[in-house]
């Protein structure tokens, strides 16, 4: 699928966004006001492609695909 590098790239940005999004979250928006971007969706999706590609590199370094439990 990927190699090595693009999947540490790939890996970095999406840690990079769950960065931002945590200091995003952090900042409350001033008393009245309405935050208009939405930080825990892009958050969770960021977190999806980070356990993700963790997974990726772990079976491009081992050399052992993952496996499901197949029936």
């Amino acid at each position: 699928m990927f190699d090595l590098t693009t999947t540490i790239i790939i890996l970095a940005a999406a840690l990079a966004v769950v960065a931002a999004m945590v200091v995003l979250d952090w900042r409350k928006p001033p008393p009245g006001e309405v935050r208009l971007f939405p930080v825990i969706p892009v958050m969770m999706v960021a977190a999806l492609v980070v356990i993700l590609m963790l997974a990726h590199l772990v079976s491009l370094v081992t050399g052992h695909p993952f496996q499901g439990r197949g029936f």
